[in-house]
């Protein structure tokens, strides 16, 4: 399959699903650009939930509706959109616009050969079955309220008090409608506070389903002489088998800051089996935190469930 990937992902009939799901400020995008950079953005389109919104933001403010109950979203139509997409067809999405709270025109959205899906709801029954690959991003309470607090004030221009306002309201709809979605996901990413107290520091647990087909041998060898040789910061890596929610798993943890040159060889392998050699999962800091370090086992998974699938379109073609 060396040199083959990208070949084989161009001439895929339709287009691959990747769904993150999770809270509003959850990080969600932070592991689809992982993704993205890999494969290129000629490749890859995202697709937003949130344009399929039934409220904006001023009828919700008449109606106290919060967009976490999924009765004010219009799933149904985003399922029907999904089933397009991934036929390759083109969809007449809405479009919701964060910056002004109101709903723009419809637009025309192209899907490209990966459509990465992004929302509240992207696991609930409506969706998760034109999905390829579906992950949950779970911040910590404190997590989650600095970041949502750092992108609705300086990114959506939204004012303090009414972020935290919301905050506060939102918690009990989040553990109705939108928590319990980590229970179908192939990948559950939990992101807590470092115990380190480094700059740009995470506890980050990630729990993978376990892949029932046989991998196709890109070497995820991390050197324990190295790690300890480059990295002067505070490090934790622990991992273990478990059972959670009905499925077989691996649960790996990360904590601290790794040396960068630790892990580039790790980087460098996904990158010469998928053919793209020009782009880098993560930054050009010395150090990768826990986060950059999920990203590329991210992208590693997810460049095996493609694989397979190549796999048993060829097993299909030959059984013909």
């Amino acid at each position: 399959m060396l040199g083959e990937f990208r070949k084989r992902l161009e001439e895929y009939e339709g287009s691959l699903i990747i769904g993150v799901a999770g809270d509003s400020g959850s990080g969600k995008s932070t592991f689809t650009r992982s993704i993205s950079n890999l494969l290129g953005r000629d490749m890859v389109s995202f697709f937003t939930l949130d344009d399929y919104h039934t409220e904006d933001r001023e009828t919700r403010k008449r109606t106290g509706h919060l967009p976490l109950d999924p009765k004010i979203n219009d799933l149904a139509l985003a399922g029907r959109h999904l089933r397009e997409l991934r036929r390759g067809k083109a969809v007449i999405k809405p479009v919701y616009n964060h910056s002004t709270g109101k709903f723009d025109p419809p637009e025309v959205f192209e899907p490209k050969k990966i459509v990465i899906v992004e929302g509240l709801h992207t696991l609930y029954d409506e969706l998760r079955d034109y999905l390829d690959l579906k992950i949950y991003v779970e911040p910590s309470r404190e997590v989650k309220q600095r970041w949502k607090l750092k992108r609705d004030v300086e990114e959506r221009g939204y004012r303090e008090e009414d972020v935290i306002r919301e905050m506060r309201m939102r918690e009990p709809y989040f553990k109705r409608y939108i928590d319990f979605q980590k229970i179908y996901a192939d990948i559950v990413i939990k992101i807590d506070s470092s115990s380190f107290n480094e700059d740009n520091s995470y506890f980050v647990e990630t729990i993978y389903k376990t892949l029932d087909f046989p991998l196709s041998g890109i070497d995820m060898h991390l050197s324990l002489s190295s790690l300890m040789n480059l990295s002067e910061m505070p490090f934790l890596m622990k991992y273990r088998k478990d059972f959670y929610y009905m499925k077989n798993v691996s649960r790996i943890a990360f904590d601290g800051l790794i040396a960068r040159d630790s892990v580039r060889s790790i980087e460098r392998r996904i990158m010469e089996y998928t053919g793209f050699t020009e782009n880098y999962l993560i930054g050009e800091s010395d150090y990768v935190n826990a986060i950059q370090l999920t990203q590329i086992l991210v992208v590693w998974y997810f460049v095996e469930l493609m694989t397979n699938i190549f796999r048993e379109i060829d097993r299909v073609s030959a059984d013909n």
